[in-house]
């Protein structure tokens, strides 16, 4: 991934689905924390998202080994999962990360995928207070699952509504769904790997592919 060029990686749990929803145990923490401690020396940015929505989690794997931002699912508002109803906890997240004196940027999904607002939500208004009220560093828009394009309309509908953030495309972005206008930059995961398959390898090919597509 470093020689295809990609700005950074994301190191998450992918595989302990089905997640628990807000606090991981011990172990994942302790193991993600080695996986990244390794990582840091690649010379590129790297973040941590310890799923399902373990904030706390994350923020203290990313303080301990020096990586750069984390991933909170649900940072504001209230959102019906698959592990049930998760709240966000902004003010928590952000007085510990205060506490530890970290260096660590948040990036925060509005909406995120494999979820659906509690009550009535407008897409703008989310995305509004994850990033004044929610003091979030990134704004993360995706599509409703994983690998799945996200919507362009959803895109500048976000843009529109902070114009000043710093906005990612959250999933599928791959040859023909390519960055939507008023996106800063991507997350892309399930494309990377071989045939799209998330338990095939990671394609040397395909991420020399997406970067020139992002360029």
């Amino acid at each position: 991934m470093v020689a295809g060029g990609v700005d950074a990686i994301i190191v998450e749990n992918l595989g302990d689905a089905p997640f628990a929803a807000s606090q991981v145990a011990p172990f994942t923490v302790a193991a993600m924390t080695r996986i990244v401690s390794e990582m840091v020396g690649l010379g590129i940015p790297i973040g941590v998202n310890v799923l399902r929505n373990d904030a706390r989690a994350a923020l203290s794997i990313a303080s301990a080994t020096g990586a750069h931002f984390i991933r909170v699912n649900v940072h504001t508002g209230v959102m019906a999962t698959d592990q049930g109803i998760l709240t966000g906890k902004a003010r928590e997240t952000l007085l510990e990360r205060n506490r530890l004196g970290a260096d660590v940027a948040i990036a925060a999904d509005v909406e995120v995928k494999h979820a659906t607002p509690l009550g009535e939500s407008r897409l703008e208004d989310a995305a509004h207070d994850t990033w004044h009220r929610g003091q979030a560093n990134v704004l993360i828009v995706t599509g409703s699952g994983t690998g799945r394009p996200t919507d362009g309309t959803d895109v500048q509908r976000v843009r529109s509504a902070v114009p000043e953030a710093t906005l990612w495309v959250g999933s599928g972005i791959r040859p023909g769904h390519a960055l939507p206008a008023g996106a800063n930059g991507a997350i892309v995961g399930t494309w990377l790997h071989r045939d799209s398959c998330l338990e095939a390898p990671v394609s040397a090919s395909r991420i020399t592919e997406i970067r020139e597509l992002l360029r």
